[in-house]
């Protein structure tokens, strides 16, 4: 069987991995296979904002700090922070050693420039509304002229930001890390923001993360260098070759020694685990949730609140999480992590009550309409087995299966009555409502937003870890009563451990960072 797996990935990768020159198959080489491709080797121009491009960029670029799975953090180009005492100021204070790859010193001053430029109106910036945090930006992320920017350097190592609602350090980079990384404002010095995109230096970058650029073939293979002098220290490899190939077949590459390892974290299903094992691969299980899944519902259609927990009454989320996670999930009532630190503010699961919604349903005067139920290819079984649940309780539902995109699309225009969703979870008790519920993202289509975004402000403006934590338990409280989404549970993830390469921190990896300059290729 091997043998055939092994003739099989000959033949599919042969294209690409003939792609590496003689000189790179002889440095010590980490072949890693990704599933879907980048689409821009500039930072801030990605069409698509997905992980798998925050992949790559967290490679060539530098970010503030390093993310790990169960929220704690650790530094990257800044090598401590603090926050003022009024809670609206955080100083960073970077690492002197960090350079860039043609060897200038990064400082401060290159990340004012880089958020300066991309704050700029008539900077083509895609994702500029990550930046409507800071001072003197309006809600889409540009600088308003005249207000000071809330982006300083103090001095050529210390990074001072400033936010528009208090705002600790840790929050800021739980947040927003992955989205933030500094250019070589050096080699664009004269450059009309409206053309930065277009600049050839995007198709060979220079950042000043672990990697450095080599070639590329577009959407097919990146081949990046080992940084040497990268700050946190020097990866344990040469060559770090990245390919794009379908998803089905990166364990199978990985067990015929075709990859080193694969994104995102060498993640497996249950049912591919044993086969992991019989051909010899460690399986690890994560011990942090990598996944949130949750039923969308569009408020304008369903709008009737009592209709919208009968939903979620009829939802076995027990059953549903066993048949997704294979005994690898914990069924939800909230979209707080069990393992974050506010997760005592969490709402439970709760029980399945079928005749509570049939009640429900009775009061809120439902007419037996038919909802549109959307989903992928890949959770129609699931989808099939809502379906059933809900018709026990007397709801009716169709199910549509779209792609990911043509899903959240028609959410996003109410075409759709409800969607099956996944996401990567955050620690902190906003990082689902805040985007969601919000004025330039109303995706569920509430009627009145003002009691969320009360809510929300006064979470954020808070400070006191107590007074906080109850603020949460109240909003949590308050999506339970109206839910405009339902919260169906948390996975963790099976990880494929490489038989090649060590010291990789596979759960993070699905925190879109990757901890390369401390691989080391045997």
């Amino acid at each position: 069987m091997k043998k055939l797996v092994s003739l099989f990935l000959a033949l599919t990768l042969s294209l690409s991995l003939a792609a590496c020159t003689p000189s790179q198959q002889e440095a010590l080489t980490v072949y890693y296979g990704i599933s879907s491709a980048w689409d821009a080797l500039m930072p801030y121009n990605s069409v698509s904002g997905s992980n798998y491009a925050r992949m790559i960029y967290d490679k060539l670029y530098d970010r503030l700090a390093y993310v790990h799975a169960d929220g704690t953090l650790s530094p990257r180009a800044a090598k401590s922070w603090e926050a003022s005492e009024d809670g609206y100021t955080a100083l960073f204070h970077l690492d002197e050693k960090a350079a860039f790859h043609d060897g200038i010193p990064v400082t401060a001053e290159h990340w004012v420039e880089t958020f300066t430029l991309m704050t700029n109106p008539a900077c083509p910036v895609l994702g500029r509304g990550n930046f409507s945090v800071f001072t003197g930006t309006d809600g889409d992320g540009c600088r308003v002229e005249g207000e000071t920017f809330g982006v300083e350097a103090e001095d050529d190592y210390t990074l001072k930001l400033t936010f528009k609602t208090p705002t600790t350090p840790e929050d800021f980079l739980l947040d927003k890390n992955r989205e933030f990384y500094v250019l070589p404002t050096h080699l664009l010095e004269g450059t009309d923001p409206a053309e930065l995109m277009e600049l050839d230096l995007w198709k060979e970058p220079v950042g000043s993360g672990p990697c450095k650029f080599v070639e590329e073939l577009p959407g097919s293979q990146l081949t990046l260098a080992a940084n040497k002098d990268y700050q946190l220290g020097a990866p344990g490899f040469d060559l770090l070759v990245i390919t794009v190939m379908d998803k089905s077949n990166l364990l199978t590459a990985l067990i015929a020694g075709d990859l080193d390892y694969y994104a995102i974290g060498g993640s497996l299903s249950a049912e591919d685990a044993p086969l992991a094992e019989s051909s010899g691969v460690t399986v690890l299980e994560g011990t942090v949730p990598n996944t949130f899944f949750e039923l969308m519902l569009n408020g304008s259609s369903i709008p009737d609140a009592r209709v919208r927990r009968a939903i979620e009454l009829s939802l076995d989320k027990e059953l549903l999480c066993e048949q997704s996670t294979h005994g690898l999930g914990t069924a939800a009532g909230s979209s707080i992590s069990p393992e974050s630190p506010y997760a005592d503010a969490a709402v439970p699961a709760g029980e399945r009550d079928v005749e509570a919604a049939k009640a429900l349903l009775a009061v809120a005067g439902y007419d037996g309409r038919s909802y549109t139920l959307v989903c992928t290819s890949s959770r129609a079984g699931l989808a099939a087995l809502m379906q059933q649940n809900l018709a026990e309780a007397g709801i009716n539902v169709t199910i549509e299966t779209v792609d990911s995109a043509a899903m959240f699309a028609g959410m996003a225009d109410g075409t759709y009555d409800m969607g099956i969703a996944s996401h990567t979870p955050g620690a902190l008790p906003l990082w689902f409502t805040e985007s969601r519920l919000s004025g330039s993202n109303n995706i569920f289509h509430v009627a009145d937003l003002m009691p969320y975004i009360d809510r929300i402000q006064a979470i954020r403006a808070e400070t006191d870890p107590d007074a906080r934590l109850a603020l949460v338990a109240e909003l949590d409280a308050y999506l339970a009563q109206e839910r405009p989404f339902i919260p169906l549970w948390f996975g963790t993830a099976l990880h494929a451990q490489s038989p090649t390469v060590d010291n990789i921190d596979y759960p993070s990896a699905s925190f879109s960072n990757e901890n390369v300059w401390e691989w080391v290729k045997e």
